[in-house]
């Protein structure tokens, strides 16, 4: 990656796009998967901030406009693909597993069917720490995934995220209402006895019982994602032999792993991380095939 790129994540309900450098990652802008026109003119900003080509502070390092997109929504993808070509006229887009393939070993009987935000959180967790990883994203479903320390992705776990619960619930009963599981967790949390189980002994989170049918969701719906994610990293520890490095993304990731003894770190750009990962090996690789 000889100069600045823009890293495009499209995720099943949000985007993170960022502004990448050979050597560095800049902080990413978030917006809904529903509005492309607003995505595309933050790639633009982005650009404008590299001073690429096409805008108006062109930089002598660079060529044609370069954004690189992967992806776990095809139908919105195709949509942002085209805002951004009708804004950016010229740009060079790029898509991994249509033009970049994603250089991550697996153990998997099928990589077809993998999404490309799994594998690449698992490489950017593992070429950021250079050892095993489990990796937890916690968005609108919740994975948890094991790369070993030779770096190779054994697959994992795929379960429905908070909302997709608590809608779930809603859909499925006669008198559950859709719960919003944020906002009944702060509620939870700032229950008097909550409230002094944490002045008297620092004990984070809510107390054990919800006070109405609401609270109730949301601690069940919580404690089944905590619940699942304690599980497999102790299968996956049994696995390898030993507890491997905890890395946590997505956005309920704080919710539900802030306060988490084995959750090591919560890392909102992983995927990003994982992209600019990606780039940086294939660069390294087509360096050493014209070395050769």
């Amino acid at each position: 990656m000889s100069h600045a790129t823009i890293l495009v994540s499209v995720g099943n309900t949000r985007t993170r796009v960022a502004l990448a450098h050979a050597e560095t990652l800049e902080p990413s802008r978030v917006a809904d998967n529903n509005d492309p026109d607003r995505l595309a003119e933050q790639v633009l900003a982005l650009l404008e901030q590299a001073g690429a080509p096409g805008t108006d502070a062109p930089h002598p390092d660079t060529d044609a406009p370069r954004i690189v997109i992967a992806s776990v929504n095809p139908r919105h993808t195709a949509e942002i693909e085209r805002a951004i070509a009708a804004r950016i006229p010229g740009a060079e887009v790029l898509r991994f597993g249509r033009d970049i393939p994603i250089p991550v070993r697996t153990s998997l009987s099928d990589e077809s069917t993998v999404g490309q935000d799994r594998l690449l959180c698992a490489l950017g967790a593992f070429w950021r720490s250079k050892q095993a990883c489990i990796v937890v994203d916690a968005g609108t479903a919740i994975t948890v995934d094991f790369v070993d320390g030779e770096g190779v992705f054994h697959g994992g776990a795929i379960a429905p995220g908070l909302a997709m619960m608590a809608r779930a619930l809603h859909e499925h009963t006669a008198q559950l209402p859709l719960v919003d599981v944020p906002a009944q967790w702060a509620r939870l949390c700032a229950q008097p006895e909550s409230l002094r189980r944490e002045i008297e002994d620092g004990t984070s989170g809510p107390a054990p019982f919800g006070k109405d049918t609401a609270q109730a969701i949301a601690l069940g719906v919580v404690s089944s994602a905590r619940g699942l994610t304690r599980h497999l990293i102790d299968r996956y520890a049994e696995f390898y032999g030993a507890y491997p490095r905890v890395v946590a993304t997505g956005g309920d990731a704080p919710l539900l792993f802030e306060h988490d003894d084995l959750v090591e770190a919560i890392v909102p750009d992983l995927t990003l991380i994982g992209m600019h990962s990606a780039l940086g090996i294939l660069a390294e690789l087509e360096d050493r095939e014209l070395d050769a």
